[in-house]
């Protein structure tokens, strides 16, 4: 467990333009990466216990972060 916020500019080096495009273009792209900007807040915040919660809703926080990022880097693909 890092404690380091899952930036998607870090995550999908070189892809900047392309996501701030996508986000401009598409509007259910826009949608996913704002899911994930505030669900990754949420995991952040209980990572460094600002807003600490209880292992299963953390857990499930961070699947829910994972499938996100899976349908993101697909548009990225696209």
């Amino acid at each position: 467990m890092s404690h380091v916020p899952h930036d998607l500019h870090e995550d999908f080096p070189g892809q900047a333009d392309r996501i701030s495009v996508l986000k401009q273009q598409d509007r259910h792209f826009a949608q996913l990466v704002e899911r994930y900007n505030d669900i990754n807040r949420e995991v952040h915040r209980a990572e460094t216990l600002v807003a600490p919660m209880a292992d299963h809703a953390e857990s499930e926080l961070r699947r829910s972060r994972a499938l996100l990022k899976d349908q993101i880097r697909a548009a990225l693909r696209g």
